[in-house]
């Protein structure tokens, strides 16, 4: 096929335009605004799951107390660059969760303005503006959208791997390795870019020397990991995560489950099975020098995770999204104009609905807005007990145990006594002692566990020995176990949390003080 000179260098003077910091200005402004937008309901959203489990709390320590290493959470191998980054926020505006979730969308939308320009330069002698189209898919996902509000990790380090990636193809070498260092001082597990890079330079381009300079970002997190090490006495920072994220995960049907899951989310999922068949159409247009590098580092991201990571979050996978959009909008360019168009609308719409739809499988509340919900649901309980009972002696799992102990949190204004227990397991339960605790509070913690398709004996068995997925205690379980019964009940998009009270202490209350199924409580049970 003859080499199209017109276009090419049409495409080369919009990179040049781009390469301009006042265009650069104005796109991450619109970015912003964009993402400003679509976020707007969810600015006060108080905190979840992982959240005000290990990233706020070491914030906080590093705002309040500058403690590097986190004090009032376990300390974990996870660089503080993000921490730092909130803390520095909280410097400077005060702390409240709004400005927790301002400072993470500004950081998304320095993630969509690089994912924008690395489709550019992949896709620059492609019609059809793919970049835009890329941007389109990001925004739309709902995994970016939740990711984009949170204060977690794996978005700050789709930034800097797209910004690497995005350098190292412009032959900016200095500048790359200082992406590259303030990647893995985000999360370590940006390890795996500046590596393949290195690699690239040594190997492929016998650049001996430009490859030595990607040791600096080895070693800044080699430097964190000694710190760590000489506070905690271990390199990993404890020894439960390292257990469960190194020594329990190098397991054959693990790392084999979680390369499955990668490749289900990220190709399938939520109207990706579209960019896929569109890739494969189109594979042509995905081939040279800086494709080869681009499916490198986001391959080599995605086999380290597999391998490493008990939980084998979908999150874990963001850093690779820059690429796989570039790719699916770049090949989508190959297609008839009418067929082009047709491909992106419909992916974007089932990535849309997909912020909505639950999939009929476990997964992650943070995918979608499922998140939300459960934040709703966790909100209404803690804010009921820290209204009509804050004294009381609260039994229940985590993060629900952490949003009572917090006013930080923003789920309660006192802090209330809690007793925590593993999880909601029949065997957990009975750990409890019932005259030590005055209400239990039990929540939906796994999506579509009970019934439906997989009600299946074996899968059941290999969701919880693999995965940790397991059967909650039915209410007829805690009321033998226990003597605990559930008084008051929210609902939400088939999520669900429940406030159970002592058996004992229902049968002296009057009848017209029990609870009507859940829908207008009474505030007589808990005085």
């Amino acid at each position: 096929m003859t080499t199209r000179t017109k276009p090419a260098d049409a495409k080369s003077r919009a990179g040049l335009a781009l390469s301009k910091p006042a265009s650069i200005a104005v796109f991450f402004a619109g970015f912003a605004v964009i993402l400003a937008i679509l976020h707007a309901p969810y600015l006060n959203l108080p905190y979840f799951w992982d959240e005000l489990g290990q990233f706020v709390p070491a914030s906080l320590d590093i705002f309040q107390h500058g403690d590097w290493i986190p004090k009032t959470t376990l300390p974990n191998v996870h660089p503080p660059g993000v921490m730092a980054y909130l803390a520095l926020t909280w410097k400077i505006f005060g702390y409240s969760i709004p400005a927790t979730r301002i400072a993470m969308l500004l950081m998304a939308s320095a993630g969509v303005l690089f994912s924008f320009l690395l489709a550019i330069r992949l896709g620059r002698n492609t019609p059809g503006a793919p970049a835009f189209a890329a941007a389109a898919f990001l925004i739309a996902t709902p995994m970016f959208y939740t990711q984009s509000m949170m204060a977690e990790l794996d978005m700050p380090a789709m930034v800097f791997t797209a910004l690497a990636l995005l350098l190292f193809l412009d032959n900016r070498i200095v500048a790359c390795v200082a992406a590259c260092t303030a990647l893995v001082l985000v999360k370590e597990t940006g390890i795996s870019t500046p590596f393949v890079l290195a690699l690239w330079l040594m190997f492929r381009e016998k650049r001996i020397r430009a490859s030595l300079y990607f040791l600096v970002p080895a070693a800044a997190l080699g430097v964190w990991l000694v710190i760590l090490h000489h506070a905690t006495g271990r390199w990993l920072g404890n020894e439960e995560f390292t257990k469960y994220n190194v020594s329990d995960s190098l397991q054959l049907s693990h790392i084999l489950g979680s390369l499955w899951r990668r490749g289900y989310f990220l190709f399938i999922a939520d109207g990706l099975w579209i960019g896929a068949v569109v890739m494969f159409a189109g594979w042509r247009a995905l081939r040279g020098r800086d494709w080869t590098i681009a499916f490198l580092v986001a391959g080599a991201h995605i086999l380290l995770i597999s391998v490493f990571g008990g939980a084998s979050l979908d999150r874990y996978t963001m850093p690779a999204f820059p690429v796989l959009y570039a790719a699916m909008a770049v090949a989508g360019s190959t297609l008839p104009v009418s067929w082009r168009w047709v491909t992106r609308a419909f992916m974007i719409g089932a990535l849309a609905v997909g912020l909505w739809w639950n999939p009929p499988y476990p997964f992650s509340w943070e995918n979608n807005l499922a998140m939300t919900d459960f934040v709703s649901l966790q909100e209404n309980a803690a804010s009921y007990l820290d209204q009509h009972n804050p004294n009381a002696r609260v039994a229940s799992a985590w993060p629900f145990t952490d949003e009572l102990r917090r006013t930080e949190f923003g789920y309660v204004h006192h802090r209330m006594n809690v007793e925590q227990i593993e999880d909601f397991r029949p065997e957990s339960l009975a750990k409890l002692d019932p005259h030590k605790i005055d209400i239990l509070v039990v929540y939906c913690r796994v999506w579509a566990l009970d019934g439906g398709a997989l009600d299946i004996a074996w899968l059941r068995s290999y969701l919880d020995r693999v995965w940790g997925i397991h059967r909650q205690a039915t209410p007829e379980q805690i009321r033998s176990a226990l003597g605990f019964v559930p008084v008051i009940r929210w609902d939400r998009r088939g999520q669900w949390i429940e406030i159970y009270l002592p058996e004992s202490v229902l049968a002296r209350l009057p009848s017209e003080d029990y609870i009507d199924s859940g829908k207008h409580q009474t505030q007589n049970i808990l005085r």
